[in-house]
């Protein structure tokens, strides 16, 4: 009986071409070329000096010259393989600067999103119950470098006209606020999420008994906010935080009495003058 043949042991390369790395006739360049949906765990830093995990839906992209076939897409894993631990905003730019080297590539791009929880304490008994905030990181590397911190946080406003005009009541609802910041120093989620929650009529808990209720409920009849004035009062909060050199906040408050939501949005670049 023929003996059967033995598989080579030749190094891969030797063995299998390169079909990615191939030149391309088309002289077609590709802006971001990568992989999309990747779903990561990571453990992020927290303010309190402790860690915490989560699990992120990440975007990875690069450029691609036109003289190129093909990425290789599987050297974003590995790059992301060797960072998954202690995520914090000041690893995204070496994480790209990675990209790039391992990819010969002149640009990278990443999108980070995951849900991040706070433990907060209802305001009157104490109750202890966790928030989830859904949080970004941005990242782009083409020569220059560039990080956005994103963090969306709901809460509550009530209107100051149904106040006015009722004689008993006012008409509140639910609000989303987002910002989206670019910092010069370390801002912790913990911190931005603070600044935002203090711009509109209360903030919301995961946990209230009766007494915390009364509390909100009135806080926010004490405090009435159209949504220009959410969006007013936070750009005013983000404008005295030194850390923040850039933002971008939204405010969408989900109307309980129209067949519509409010919305706002206030774009500001701090390094230049108005």
């Amino acid at each position: 009986m023929p003996t059967p043949p033995v598989p080579s042991l030749a190094p891969e390369s030797t063995r299998m071409p390169d079909v990615q790395g191939a030149a391309d006739a088309r002289n077609v360049a590709i802006d971001q070329v990568g992989v999309k949906s990747v779903r990561y765990p990571i453990t992020l830093r927290q303010a309190c000096g402790g860690e915490q995990q989560t699990v992120a839906t990440i975007n990875l992209y690069v450029s691609l010259p036109k003289h190129k076939k093909g990425t290789h897409m599987s050297r974003f894993l590995e790059v992301l393989n060797a960072h998954h631990r202690s995520i914090t905003p000041a690893q995204i730019i070496p994480i790209l600067h990675e990209i790039r080297k391992k990819l010969d590539a002149a640009d990278a791009h990443i999108e980070m999103q995951f849900p991040y929880f706070i433990e907060k304490s209802a305001p009157v008994t104490g109750a202890k119950g966790m928030m989830d905030y859904l949080c970004t990181f941005e990242g782009t590397s083409n020569g220059s470098d560039d990080f956005i911190l994103g963090v969306k946080a709901p809460a509550t406003s009530l209107c100051p006209c149904s106040k006015e005009i009722s004689r008993y009541g006012a008409h509140n609802q639910r609000c989303e606020i987002t910002a989206r910041v670019r910092i010069k120093s370390m801002l912790w989620i913990e911190d931005l999420v603070k600044i935002m929650e203090g711009a509109a009529s209360a903030p919301v808990y995961a946990v209230l008994k009766r007494p915390d209720e009364k509390f909100v409920t009135e806080q926010a009849f004490e405090n009435p906010k159209f949504v220009e004035d959410i969006i007013r009062d936070l750009a005013v909060a983000l404008d005295k935080e030194d850390r923040i050199t850039w933002y971008c906040i939204e405010s969408e408050n989900f109307e309980s009495i129209h067949n519509h939501n409010a919305y706002a949005m206030i774009e500001r670049d701090k390094r230049v003058a108005r």
